[in-house]
């Protein structure tokens, strides 16, 4: 049988393009979450700043986040601008560990000036960690409904979800319940906390974790700063 998962999503304070001060925060949260899994948000090292430069795995400025992984034996999910084939923008997950980093997901869904900068990744994906299986998602993918169910059919133990949300319009925490109680899944949602780029001046925070029947686990406050811990059996 499979060890329970300790999984935690974070939501640090984001300094606009500045990735080494964002990597440097996620650090912290990654020793302070005492977890095999840390979420964070989308575009949670740059900010969402569609002038922010697209990160490469080998980017130097991400060594503050492999140390700390490598510390705590912790694997984090950080949101990233890349560039993928033909040097199309992505907005993208990356899995990083204390061995190196990896793009382990681009979003697939998007509209607006995001979807003008922006190409939709290719396909859904799930991450094999320690025999769970952690299906990928960013903002936007949750509220279509065909995200979650692409990404059930390829086996997935824990819906894991890095998004942004304005104050007015957060839907993302309402989302979450239903998809657990859909697919009997639980879900972990680490949503932006404080100020960022495109116009929102105050996000939405409020990260947590349901469980496989929806009911909420664990949840953080709307600041910067907080984490939510939960183990699953």
């Amino acid at each position: 049988m499979r060890e329970p998962l300790v999984i935690a999503v974070a939501q640090p304070l984001c300094t606009a393009r500045d990735v080494e001060a964002n990597a440097a925060a996620h650090a912290d949260a990654i020793r302070a979450a005492r977890a095999r899994v840390v979420v964070f948000p989308e575009l949670s090292l740059t900010g969402y700043e569609f002038g922010a430069p697209a990160l490469s795995p080998d980017d130097p400025g991400l060594a503050a986040v492999v140390e700390a992984c490598a510390e705590t034996g912790s694997l984090a999910l950080a949101g990233a601008p890349v560039r993928g084939e033909e040097g199309r923008l992505h907005i993208a997950t990356l899995a990083v560990e204390g061995t190196g980093v990896t793009i382990a997901y681009r979003k697939q869904w998007m509209d607006g000036p995001e979807a003008e900068l922006f190409t939709p990744g290719p396909a859904p994906a799930v991450l094999d960690v320690d025999g769970w299986r952690l299906g990928l998602a960013i903002c936007k993918d949750m509220g279509t409904p065909q995200h979650p169910a692409d990404t059930a059919a390829l086996g997935m133990d824990v819906y894991v979800a890095s998004v942004l949300d304005s104050e007015e319009t957060s839907r993302s925490a309402e989302r979450a319940p239903r998809i657990a109680a859909a697919y009997g899944v639980p879900v972990a949602l680490s949503s932006f906390a404080g100020p960022t780029g495109q116009g929102y001046d105050r996000t939405a925070g409020g990260s947590g974790v349901w469980s496989r029947e929806g009911e909420r686990l664990a949840r953080s406050g709307p600041g910067p700063g907080a984490i939510a811990r939960v183990v699953l059996s």
